[in-house]
């Protein structure tokens, strides 16, 4: 099993920039694809960007394409989100999520899930 416990969101103004770090624990972090994905106030939640265990596949939604980048570190159990260039249509809880499978972009296919930190973008 993995735990995973989400940090670094906060208020940031338009145009500013956050970095998210998703701490996992167990020893198998290194074995599993991880997953940003966020949920705004009345909005289903929604994939954001993923990352296969060898960093060899990477996806983003279209939305954060080239403002955000998501990134991890095997020997420190850590997955990362850059998020650059925010705008307030980016305020959202974000959560990282893990699975055994190949890298996906499907919520549900994800089996397990942080608690959610949350980004708040003013305008």
């Amino acid at each position: 099993q993995v735990q995973l416990v989400e940090s670094g969101g906060g208020l940031v103004q338009a145009g500013g920039s956050l970095r998210l770090s998703c701490a996992a624990s167990g020893r198998t972090f290194s074995m599993y694809t991880m997953g940003w994905f966020r949920q705004a106030p009345g909005k289903e939640r929604e994939f954001v960007a993923a990352i296969s265990w060898s960093r060899g596949s990477i996806y983003y939604a279209d939305s954060v394409k080239g403002r955000f980048t998501i990134s991890r570190d095997n020997a420190k159990n850590t997955l990362y989100l850059q998020m650059n260039s925010l705008k307030p249509e980016d305020t959202a809880v974000y959560y990282c999520a893990a699975r055994g499978g190949v890298t996906s972009t499907v919520l549900n296919e994800y089996d397990y899930w942080g608690q959610g930190t949350q980004v708040t973008v003013s305008s």
